[in-house]
């Protein structure tokens, strides 16, 4: 990982350390109102679960959290992917679909 990376850096522009990190983000969440049960992790499990809905493969999830490898993503988020049976179902759905209105 290089600095790029980083997200967030502290007023000055140097990179967080673990403490720094936890100070800013309470600071934040109590200027917003949040309470402590928002934490970094929900927030980060919260992107992982919107790029998933929003149909990212499992590749592209792994990439945007940093994991090494797409089997630590699938271990934590495999429930989250359609299965091939909901796959299957939607597929043959639209499929259909589109057969039943195109023949009339």
């Amino acid at each position: 990982m290089s600095e790029d990376d980083f997200l967030f850096r502290t007023p000055l522009g140097h990179l967080h350390n673990r403490n720094s990190a936890g100070e800013e983000w309470r600071r934040i969440r109590k200027a917003a109102g949040l309470g402590d049960d928002v934490t970094l992790h929900n927030l980060r499990h919260t992107f992982a679960s919107n790029l998933i809905a929003s149909g990212c493969d499992v590749v592209t999830v792994q990439r945007a959290l940093g994991h090494s490898q797409p089997s630590i993503t699938l271990n934590v988020y495999s429930h989250l992917w359609p299965s091939a049976e909901d796959k299957t179902r939607s597929a043959t759905s639209t499929f259909m679909t589109e057969v039943l209105t195109t023949s009339r």
